[in-house]
């Protein structure tokens, strides 16, 4: 059995170019790029395809519809309650509030003694909305993600924090809903 210098200097002569081993590992490592890439593809269009179903069904973004579905569940919610309910900041959640009260899907109201905070309350309108809606109302991404067990979700995440790194990606967009971007 080669030691561990050795093993590493087999592995790194394998690796040279003109290599036959180092041939199959790049051959192996383009092949498997090219069906990661196409995963992501397939990812991103069914979720692409979800939202704009749900956008012609119901004629509002999926994010606006996943926002409504909250209020409904959750009558009196707040608008701070709700960027926690759809993990977002509290400005994006703001902004969806505000184009769901203008579209008359929800009631902003300010009940109770403190009266600096909203209650959101769905209408019928919004109720009528969310039933042309196609589910789930979070998403298809989301539905997929919760049926996941707990160790290929941990896999997923650990694999996906180091893509992130990789590419050097802005982590504020954590908080974007995809049916926004």
């Amino acid at each position: 059995m080669p030691s561990r210098p050795e093993a590493a200097a087999a592995s790194r002569a394998d690796k040279r170019p003109g290599s036959h081993a180092g041939t199959l590992h790049d051959a192996a490592n383009a092949e498997a790029q090219v069906k990661v890439l196409q995963q992501f593809r397939i990812v991103f269009n069914a979720v692409k395809t979800h939202f704009q179903q749900v956008e012609r069904q119901a004629g509002v973004g999926g994010a606006q519809v996943w926002a409504l579905s909250i209020i409904r569940d959750r009558p009196g919610i707040g608008v701070n309650g709700l960027a926690a309910a759809l993990n977002v900041r509290q400005p994006t959640a703001s902004n969806l509030v505000r184009n769901l009260a203008l579209q008359s899907m929800i009631d902003v109201r300010r009940e109770g003694s403190d009266r600096r905070a909203v209650q959101l309350h769905a209408t019928t309108a919004g109720r009528r909305m969310l039933k042309r809606s196609p589910g789930p109302f979070a998403g298809v991404l989301p539905q997929a993600l919760a049926a996941l067990d707990a160790q290929a979700l941990l896999r997923l995440e650990t694999d996906l924090a180091a893509l992130i790194r990789l590419l050097d990606a802005d982590e504020s967009a954590a908080t974007i809903p995809l049916a926004q971007l």
